[in-house]
């Protein structure tokens, strides 16, 4: 009996222990020469992300933005797949988000029209 209370300990702690496939760095799509750092965090029962590094022509800068949040309240729907919303820096627009993760690589949208029209960007895992 100890002995399967204690196995079943171990395999409750290792579960809790496992990060979403989402949570980690993640660096941006060039843009116009700059690019940024966004860690992806548990944000309640969604996933957020902060921009933590900025960097242009390939030189970190201390951008106005970091510590904004970029990526707002993405709830997984499965497979791999989240939605919420997405904040666009440039224009200070929030938008309706998808995020689509596997392995390294993200591919993040931002819609309008109910998703019918999204301009998306390919990110990759830092770490």
């Amino acid at each position: 009996m100890r002995t399967y209370l204690l196995a079943a300990a171990v395999v409750g702690l290792a579960g809790a222990a496992s990060a979403d496939p989402v949570e980690g760095v993640w660096q941006t799509q060039v843009d116009d020469g700059a690019y940024a750092h966004v860690t992806i965090a548990p944000c309640g029962n969604a996933f957020c992300g902060k921009i933590s590094r900025t960097f242009k022509d390939g030189a970190e800068y201390k951008s106005e933005n970091i510590g904004k949040k970029i990526v707002i309240d993405m709830v997984p729907v499965g497979g791999g797949k989240y939605e919420g919303q997405v904040w666009r820096p440039s224009n200070n627009k929030v938008y309706s988000g998808k995020m689509n993760v596997s392995g390294n690589a993200m591919k993040l949208a931002g819609c309008v029209a109910g998703g019918l029209l999204c301009k998306s960007q390919d990110w990759k895992r830092v770490k």
